[in-house]
């Protein structure tokens, strides 16, 4: 028998293959147990997440019906299509992510007889604003999805302490944390030409570089999650706002709500959308500030990386950021959708900038011991290996 057939299977199943949180998972994740272990990945669409894990030699298996959104038919022709395939591949270990594809993952792994079924929460769906109708099915799915995995792996202490909330999970629930590699990153001359050359390039806007100018900046998608509006409407409010500067990078749905927003608010010089940038977080040292306004989370890579690059961040205190951020310490944390409290966290850096240094080095040095790579793969290969 050759050393191929000898390793196990892993089969990751992810929603979307855009390039978020949950995707950066399941890639750092496929990518590095490629050495020991036979990768697959399913996944929804064919976004940039596909196309790095083939540049990376992984294996990709395109999901044809799988969405974000609800739909009985489009849900139901995903199921079959995952039992079938299931019943094809026969992994040992079936790593299932993101809620969607979580319930139905699960539930199909069971009906193919799937030996080890595992379920990563990035962030429980009932925290988002919905109806109540709503929550209670999302609840319901989420506490099914949890019972049918033999093990749920929490990002954040938050979604541990949701998912033991369920009756019936104590022994199926672990927390492990995100972690990421300590990065290359351009110093700040050289991530601020780029960003710029980018902008330029884009629609023809060149920023004259001022002195004493806050340039801020966030990665995400734009999505209602992430709260961008709130920062624009803060931005509108601030007494100087000649001296903010707030690039977004990031593609979605919300793209034209925000960019009238800010046309609205006469705000086209201070606030830029730059859209998706390959490898964004190598420009983070461009930023005085990394500003993270979101409604609901898990824990954020971003937030990881930005860490990572020394820089002092601003952010929501939802889903796992305050494991990640100490408010006044290693940043400031917010209440959500609190333009105002916003507009004070910015008027603070503004003013002591000798502090928001202090931050950010602090933070890189927190990230460094409690978020690296090796620790989140040692601890996911031991679920792995465990026979439980």
């Amino acid at each position: 028998m050759n050393q191929n057939t000898q390793k196990k299977k892993i089969l990751y199943v992810i929603t979307k293959s855009n390039w978020g949180g949950a995707q950066r998972y399941v890639f750092d994740l496929a990518v590095n147990f490629s050495k020991k272990y036979e990768v697959s990945v399913a996944l929804g669409g064919n976004g940039e997440l596909k196309t790095r894990l083939q540049s990376a030699g992984i294996r990709t298996i395109e999901l044809p019906f799988l969405g974000r959104d609800i739909s009985l038919l489009a849900d139901f022709r995903s199921f079959k299509k995952l039992v079938g395939l299931f019943k094809e591949e026969r992994p040992d270990i079936l790593h299932v992510n993101s809620s969607k594809v979580g319930g139905l993952g699960a539930l199909a792994g069971r009906i193919a007889h799937i030996p080890k079924i595992i379920f990563t929460a990035h962030g429980w769906a009932f925290r988002e604003e919905r109806p109540a109708h709503q929550i209670f099915a999302i609840k319901l799915a989420s506490w099914l999805t949890i019972l049918l995995s033999h093990v749920v792996i929490a990002v954040s202490e938050r979604d541990e302490k949701e998912a033991l909330a369920f009756p019936c999970t104590k022994k199926k629930v672990l927390l492990i944390h995100n972690g990421i590699p300590d990065d290359h990153f351009y110093e700040k001359d050289e991530a601020r030409k780029r960003l710029t050359d980018h902008l330029a390039k884009m629609n023809g806007i060149r920023i004259a570089e001022t002195e004493d100018a806050l340039w801020i900046g966030t990665i995400g998608e734009l999505h209602k999650n992430k709260g961008h509006e709130y920062v624009i409407e803060a931005i509108s409010k601030l007494p100087r706002t000649e001296k903010i500067l707030f690039f977004v990078i990031g593609e979605g749905e919300e793209k034209m709500a925000l960019q009238k927003k800010i046309i609205d608010s006469d705000l086209e010089k201070q606030v830029f959308l730059l859209g998706k940038i390959d490898d964004a977080s190598a420009l983070l040292r461009a930023f005085n500030v990394f500003l993270f306004p979101s409604v609901k989370e898990g824990l954020p890579f971003t937030i990881l990386e930005a860490g990572m690059a020394g820089i002092p961040v601003i952010a929501s205190a939802v889903g796992g950021i305050p494991e990640i951020i100490t408010d006044m310490q290693t940043g400031i944390l917010l209440r959500p959708k609190s333009s105002g409290e916003i507009i004070r966290a910015m008027e603070y850096l503004l003013n002591h900038p000798i502090q928001a240094d202090g931050f950010g080095k602090k933070l890189r040095a927190m990230v460094k011991k409690e978020f690296s790579i090796s620790k989140m793969l040692k601890e996911t290969e031991d679920v792995y290996k465990n026979e439980k």
